[in-house]
């Protein structure tokens, strides 16, 4: 809930969670970088006890993104996968996870190669599919985890739908929202219970910042998600916290450029003779197009694309000069990737292939560059990498 100071989101940014510091009227919430806090007597301390269980700067980084997504409570760890595993961690022995057909490879590895290691399944889905998804809903089934937009084919999936086909199972509903962020969706007002960011992404926005964020809008459920997050232990640091805070502070005027740049680009590769297919829900003949309109302020700000049979993609990549070949994506810098040899190269071949998710499909995360430097350097490095006849 905003406060009453303010009713838009660009102001929540500023201002939201706890803002500043009424001790000294610092504008900033303090580093506060202390692993331990001194106790007035047994049992008698000021909320504070050790800073795995909780810090200010870390509490202020969590009412904020609690306040942001309209949620209840807000945790803050030391990367996306840590708030992933954490989330994953409600499960037990014996239960299973539904999964959107093309997730973050990441997901995929701490499912296939650890939590299959303890007897929690998982099972790859169409979630675009409602009728679909709803039947595979089995005993055994106790959550659904999607990305809509998903990594990196951008698939859409209606969320207020599948929070819909939880709530009727008793099970729960997650969203990675890392692409979206909550200035450009807010899946807990479509329904969904629990809410996921690597906050390395948009949210940081500067590439200098590794976490993840999670936010609940059920008390017991923060309850058990608190108990998970100071027992595993993987927590978000003082000064990490700051930084995010920081980031998260011009998401708005970030994320305005960051998507004008990206629907230029939409379109300019959407008409360029050398794409065969571009991904991206903010083109109106996008698969999904209409529910992301619907669910989303506009398409967000990533792409993905194949270049026709007669481009080396290899060469392309080499080609680049301004867009950076990095992992990672929602800095200011414009990056792109190989998802099959890079971010999704932990999903074995066969399955990379029966989603979609082929060898020459490239993901570019636009940055906040002038557009025209963008184009210019991809459409040069797409001539250089042309295939010509002998």
């Amino acid at each position: 809930m905003m406060s009453n100071h303010y009713k838009k989101i660009e102001s929540a940014l500023i201002h939201g969670g706890i803002y500043g510091d009424k001790q000294t009227g610092a504008v900033n919430v303090p580093i506060y970088q202390t692993s331990t806090y001194e106790q007035s007597g047994l049992g008698q301390n000021s909320g504070w006890e050790y800073s795995r269980t909780g810090n200010p700067t870390r509490a202020a980084l969590e009412a904020l993104i609690a306040e942001l997504e309209g949620g209840k409570a807000g945790f803050a760890f030391a990367s996306g996968m840590a708030a992933i595993t954490t989330v994953l961690s409600l499960l037990k022995a014996g239960d299973k996870v539904l999964i959107s057909s093309n997730v973050y490879g990441g997901t995929f590895r701490v499912l296939d190669q650890v939590f299959q290691n303890f007897r929690i399944g998982y099972s790859i889905e169409d979630t675009t599919d409602l009728a679909a998804l709803e039947s595979k809903i089995t005993p055994d089934v106790k959550a659904i985890l999607v990305e809509s937009p998903a990594n990196p084919l951008l698939t859409v999936t209606d969320l207020a739908g599948v929070a819909a086909i939880a709530k009727k199972h008793g099970i729960l509903s997650i969203v990675d929202n890392t692409f979206m962020t909550p200035y450009l969706q807010r899946p807990i007002a479509l329904g969904i219970d629990i809410v996921l960011h690597s906050a390395t992404k948009y949210l940081g926005g500067h590439s200098d910042v590794v976490a993840g964020l999670t936010v609940v809008n059920d008390e017991a459920l923060a309850q058990r998600l608190a108990f998970l997050q100071n027992a595993t232990g993987g927590v978000l640091a003082p000064f990490d916290s700051f930084l995010l805070i920081r980031g998260i502070k011009t998401l708005g005027v970030r994320l305005d450029r960051h998507v004008y740049n990206a629907e230029t680009a939409a379109s300019h590769l959407l008409h360029h003779p050398a794409v065969k297919k571009v991904y991206y829900p903010g083109l109106p003949d996008a698969q999904g197009y209409e529910i992301n309109k619907k669910q989303a302020k506009n398409g967000g700000a990533m792409i993905s694309f194949e270049l026709r049979e007669n481009y080396d993609i290899k060469k392309f990549f080499s080609s680049l000069h301004l867009v950076a070949l990095a992992e990672s994506l929602g800095g200011v810098e414009s990056l792109v990737c190989h998802p099959a040899s890079m971010t999704h190269a932990s999903i074995p071949y066969e399955v990379r292939q029966q989603v979609g998710i082929t060898d020459g499909l490239i993901r570019l995360s636009v940055g906040i560059e002038n557009i025209e430097d963008i184009l210019s350097d991809i459409d040069q490095a797409i001539a250089q990498s042309e295939v010509t006849q002998a």
